[in-house]
């Protein structure tokens, strides 16, 4: 008998992400998938093609789920320090409960072909975050919030190579865990500059320029990897 509903799914996805985040595309096979998940290959068939297509509808939700939550956060606030607050904090806390759908969604970007399907769109994808971010950038320039000293992409490539690093630290290194003090300190750094004359003058740019406190809280550091 064919089982099938959203939990025969979910099951199949879980198993599939187990095996591929642990061993890679190519050395897994839909056995191995349909024994850990304790299904039939109908079963699986019933919702994948074949094993490219579950690899594309893991790779996709990866994608589209962290597109979907982003929109949801900038929604709730308006000015570009409590929208860029928002989109980081929602970032750390996506990839610290989906860290092997992370793994595999970064590592893809970086595989040899032999190591992943054909056609998984992840280019299209990433871009299309990224531009969610340079909206973000575009319009805050529009309303006087942020510099025209430099456009806005280099400006989306300033805070989204940050981010990035923040988000692959975590993956590299399980017990280093952004947060949203981790986010909002990112954003004041991106807001102000590290320059001394940089920032608001007066107040602000001393506070800024007031350095992170460090007692009880993990740093990472790449040379110990």
């Amino acid at each position: 008998m064919l089982h099938s509903g959203p939990e025969t799914r979910r099951q199949i996805l879980a198993a599939a992400l187990r095996r591929f985040a642990d061993a890679g595309y190519a050395a897994t096979s839909v056995q191995q998938i349909v024994g850990d998940a304790r299904v039939s290959k109908p079963a699986l068939y019933y919702y994948f093609q074949d094993k490219a297509d579950l690899f594309r509808a893991l790779v996709h939700e990866a994608h589209d789920e962290r597109y979907r939550i982003l929109g949801e956060a900038v929604a709730r606030h308006a000015g570009i320090r409590a929208q860029l607050e928002a989109v980081l904090e929602t970032l750390f806390a996506y990839c610290c409960r989906n860290r092997d759908l992370m793994r595999l969604s970064f590592g893809t970007m970086f595989t040899s072909p032999g190591e992943r399907p054909e056609d998984l769109e992840c280019a299209e994808k990433c871009e299309r975050n990224f531009e969610f971010i340079h909206a973000l950038i575009r319009a805050a320039q529009q309303r006087g919030e942020l510099s025209r000293k430099f456009d806005s992409q280099e400006l989306a490539y300033g805070i989204y190579g940050h981010v990035n690093f923040y988000l692959v630290s975590h993956l590299i290194a399980p017990d280093f865990k952004p947060d949203r003090l981790t986010a909002q300190r990112i954003v004041k750094l991106f807001l102000a500059g590290a320059g001394a004359g940089a920032g608001p003058a007066g107040k602000a740019g001393r506070r800024a320029a007031k350095p992170i406190k460090t007692t009880k809280r993990k740093r990472f550091n790449l040379t110990k990897s």
